[in-house]
C-alpha cells in the first residue's frame, strides 16, 4: 500500500495549505471509512447530500490515522491537526491513485464486460500467481472510488495487478483505464446489463471498448471473438496494440475442443495445447472466462502446460456459482451476486445439464437495469424453460412475476410459485426440499437473494 510522507502526498495532490509542521509525518494506506481506520492511514472524508465525512476527521486521527484530507468548501478545518486541504476530496483520491500508479513498476491487467468480469479477474489472478506476486480488486471495488482505493492498496513489490473495471454509463471505463494504464485488457462479453443507461447493446459495446483508450502502447487486448459488436469495432482507432480472441468458434485464437461437465466443475481441452485442463468452477460458460484468463497468462510467459496448477487453486468471489449445502442435504448454487438475461440463461443451462439429482428447482428474482423491454426479457426467461429438465420455479419480485408468467406457459400452473415476500417464499420452498434436490438462486444484486441461501443453509 502507499507509504509516503505528508510532504510527498501534498505534492502529489496539490494541497492548498502549509504542511511544514507535519511534513515528515508518514502515511501508510488510505481509508474512506472512519470505522475501518488503521494505524497510519490517510483518512479521506466525502461530503454527500445526506452525510459529511468531515465530522469524523478528528475522531479518525484519534483512532490512529496519521492525517486526513479536508475539502476547501467545508468550514472550520482543524488546522492544529495534520490535514491536507484540497478542492475536492474525491478528485484528490483519484489523483493520488493516478500519481502512485505512475510511480510503481507494476504491470496491470484491466478487465471489463457485461458478465463474468469478476470471475475472469479471479481466474486471471490465480493463473498469474503461478509465477508472479499478484494483487487483485477485492469485492466490487471496481468504480471511480473503488479502483483508486485498490491502486493505493498495491504493495510496491507487487508484480502484476488485476483490476476489475465496472460502469453504469459512457465515459466511466475510459476514466478508469486512463487512471490504471493497463498493459493488457480483457472484454469478457457484451450483454444486456445497463441497457437502461446506454439504450442498446451497441451502446454497451462502445462503452466497454473504452478500456482500450488507456491500454499502453504495444499492449494486449483480449476480446470475445464470437461477439460481432466487439469484432467490428477493433479496427477503429485501436493504435499499436495486439489483439487476441477467445470463444467457442474455431475462428478464435483460443477455443475449446472438448468439454466435459463434472459434478463441481469442468474438464476441457483447447486448440493450442495437448494438455487437458480442469476448472473447479460450475458452468460451461465459465470455460470462456478461463480461456480469456489463459490468454493473459500466456502473454505474461506462463506456458499452458503449467496452468492447471493455477486453475486448481482458483477461489471465486462469493455468490458466484458458489455450491453450498442446505439443512435438508440439498445442494444450492448461490449465484445471487448479479444477473442479466445472458447470465441467467447460462445458469439455467448449467442446472438443466447437471446429472444425479431427483429434483431441480429454480429460485429467480428481478434482473435490474434492463430498460424499456425489461418485462419482455423476464417473460422470455420463464417461457424458455424445459419442462423435462426443471421441476419447480420460485420467483421473487415484481419483475420476477413476469418470469413466473412465462414459466407457467412452459411448465404449467402447479409447478410455478411467485412471491413478493421473501419470508413466504422461503417457507414454501422448504416444503419441497430433500437430499436429492438441486436449487439455483439467482437475481440482480439489489434483490439480496443471498438471504434465501443463508436461510436454507445448515446453521
Amino acid at each position: 500500500m502507499i507509504k509516503r510522507s505528508l510532504k510527498q502526498i501534498s505534492e502529489m495532490i496539490s494541497a492548498k495549505n502549509d504542511l511544514s509542521p507535519f511534513a515528515d509525518v508518514m502515511i501508510k494506506g488510505v481509508s474512506i471509512d472512519s470505522r475501518k481506520i488503521e494505524q497510519g492511514h490517510l483518512f479521506i472524508p466525502f461530503k454527500g447530500e445526506r452525510s459529511d465525512g468531515h465530522i469524523f476527521v478528528e475522531e479518525s486521527i484519534r483512532k490512529g490515522a496519521a492525517a486526513a484530507l479536508w475539502q476547501s468548501d467545508v468550514p472550520n478545518p482543524p488546522t492544529h491537526l495534520p490535514i491536507l486541504i484540497v478542492d475536492n476530496c474525491q478528485v484528490a483520491l483519484q489523483e493520488l491513485a493516478r500519481k502512485y500508479r505512475k510511480e510503481l513498476p507494476v504491470k496491470v491487467v484491466g478487465i471489463t464486460g457485461s458478465n463474468g468480469k469478476t470471475t475472469t479477474k479471479d481466474m486471471t489472478a490465480g493463473l498469474l500467481a503461478i509465477q508472479y506476486k499478484v494483487q487483485k480488486t477485492e469485492g466490487n471495488y471496481n468504480n471511480h472510488i473503488g479502483l483508486p482505493l485498490t491502486v493505493l492498496g498495491l504493495h510496491e513489490d507487487t508484480e502484476i495487478a488485476v483490476l476489475e473495471m465496472g460502469m453504469s454509463g459512457k465515459g466511466e471505463i475510459e476514466f478508469l483505464t486512463k487512471l490504471a494504464r493497463p498493459d493488457a485488457v480483457v472484454i469478457t462479453n457484451i450483454g444486456e446489463s445497463h441497457l437502461l443507461d446506454l439504450g442498446s447493446r451497441e451502446g454497451i459495446a462502445e462503452a466497454k471498448m473504452e478500456i482500450l483508450k488507456g491500454l499502453q502502447d504495444g499492449g494486449l487486448a483480449v476480446l470475445h471473438g464470437d461477439e460481432p459488436l466487439l469484432m467490428e469495432r477493433i479496427h477503429r482507432d485501436q493504435g499499436n496494440i495486439k489483439i487476441q480472441t477467445f470463444g467457442r468458434n474455431d475462428t478464435n485464437d483460443l477455443y475449446p475442443i472438448e468439454i466435459h461437465q463434472l459434478d463441481k466443475g469442468n474438464q476441457f481441452t483447447i486448440n493450442a495445447s495437448n494438455s487437458s485442463f480442469e476448472l473447479p468452477v460450475l458452468g460451461t460458460h465459465n470455460i470462456l472466462n478461463a480461456l480469456a484468463s489463459m490468454l493473459i497468462a500466456k502473454y505474461f510467459s506462463i506456458p499452458f502446460e503449467k496452468m492447471n496448477e493455477g486453475l486448481a487453486r482458483i477461489k471465486l468471489t462469493n455468490m458466484r456459482m458458489e455450491l453450498v449445502e442446505g439443512k435438508h442435504g440439498e445442494k444450492i448454487i448461490n449465484d445471487a451476486y448479479n444477473a442479466s438475461p445472458t447470465s441467467m440463461m447460462a445458469a439455467i443451462e448449467l442446472v438443466s445439464n447437471l446429472q444425479g439429482y431427483e429434483q431441480k428447482i429454480l429460485v429467480l428474482g428481478d434482473m435490474l437495469e434492463l430498460g424499456p423491454q425489461e418485462e419482455q426479457y423476464h417473460l422470455q426467461i420463464g417461457a424458455g424453460l424445459n419442462a423435462d429438465q426443471i421441476d419447480l420455479v420460485f420467483t421473487y419480485g415484481q419483475l420476477g412475476g413476469h418470469i413466473a408468467k412465462g414459466a407457467r406457459a412452459a411448465l404449467g400452473e402447479q409447478r410455478v410459485y411467485a412471491f413478493t415476500d421473501k419470508a413466504e417464499l422461503i417457507q414454501e420452498l422448504e416444503q419441497h426440499l430433500c437430499e436429492q434436490t438441486l436449487v439455483l438462486v439467482k437475481a440482480s444484486r439489489g434483490m439480496k437473494l443471498e438471504e434465501i441461501v443463508i436461510s436454507l443453509q445448515k446453521s
